[in-house]
């Protein structure tokens, strides 16, 4: 699917797709000096549904902070543009991609007096790692690339600059023939996916790691701690050690372009049944449900875009 649209959002007004450039100078190009969110609009009965935009801004925000980058905008004024972008493009359903760096000015490695550009990008995009990967699972290997060790790089924001890390497991893994790969923290322990999640099933209880271990602050990840506990599922956040991946009954991984996707094996030993596991698909069909409008939105996950503004 061609990755387009009519309109692009940039510092305040809508541009045409071709004229949204950047001079090759732009600080970001150079030291990968931005901060982004990856957020999907549903189709619902309603109108198109944008899936918990309060928090993807939010993190935006505390991304950029970290960055020390100021936005100039508030959070109410972003909101707004996306919902404003989202209707001029006339989707049904898509992703949105708001980005926030550092343009030209210095070539310097402290950016910091280079002006900051807003820019917000929607387009139709499908599954993320297909449709028959929500359905059957995925086959990912452990990386040979571990996670940044703290006081390296702040885990936790969604940095441009940092996604380098998770190239390298994701190129390792396809050119291995896997779909996707999951990463170790410094000291060997499970962190996450190449741009997802984690979580595992077993006798049960629901594991995730913790923030401490070299996580991205999952807002899908959030929403599926919420369903859980929801309907009456034990979780924990703790520690996982690499072994227990392969002793686990189910595990799937989260994200925006991921959803729910389950994972059938690890190093190819099989998880569970091969399949995905019973409690995997109940929290995807409870998701799915809510963000295509078939179930009351109880958590306020949803921002409705009335079409005719």
């Amino acid at each position: 699917m061609a990755l387009r649209s009519d309109w692009i959002w940039w510092n305040g007004r809508l541009v045409p797709w071709d004229q949204a450039t950047v001079h090759v100078t732009a600080h970001a190009l150079h030291y990968g000096t931005s901060v982004f969110e990856g957020i999907r609009a549903y189709e619902t009965p309603q109108g198109p549904a944008i899936f918990r935009l309060r928090p993807h801004l939010a993190r935006l925000f505390f991304s950029a902070r970290l960055l020390r980058i100021e936005i100039p905008y508030t959070e109410e004024q972003l909101a707004e543009a996306v919902v404003e972008t989202v209707r001029a493009n006339g989707h049904a359903s898509c992703y949105i991609r708001p980005l926030v760096f550092r343009g030209a000015g210095v070539l310097g490695v402290d950016g910091r007096s280079c002006p900051v550009e807003v820019v917000i990008i929607t387009f139709e995009w499908g599954k993320y790692l297909g449709q028959e990967a929500l359905e059957k699972g995925v086959d990912v290997i452990v990386s040979s690339w571990r996670r940044m060790a703290p006081d390296t790089f702040p885990a936790l924001g969604k940095i441009g600059g940092q996604y380098v890390n998770s190239q390298f497991a994701a190129m390792e893994a396809h050119d291995l023939g896997y779909a996707e790969a999951i990463m170790l923290d410094a000291y060997g322990y499970v962190a996450e996916g190449s741009g997802e999640n984690l979580f595992l099933v077993k006798d049960g209880v629901i594991y995730t790691p913790p923030l401490h271990n070299s996580i991205l602050l999952g807002v899908t990840r959030d929403a599926v701690l919420t369903l859980a506990r929801e309907q009456g599922l034990e979780v924990r956040e703790q520690p996982i050690p690499r072994e227990w991946l392969y002793a686990a009954d189910e595990i799937f991984m989260t994200g925006t372009a991921a959803e729910i996707t389950p994972v059938r094996s690890v190093d190819r030993i099989r998880i569970g049944c091969g399949e995905p596991g019973p409690i995997t698909r109940r929290l995807q069909e409870r998701f799915f449900a809510i963000v295509t409008g078939q179930a009351p939105d109880l958590y306020g996950w949803l921002t409705v875009v009335d079409r005719k503004g």
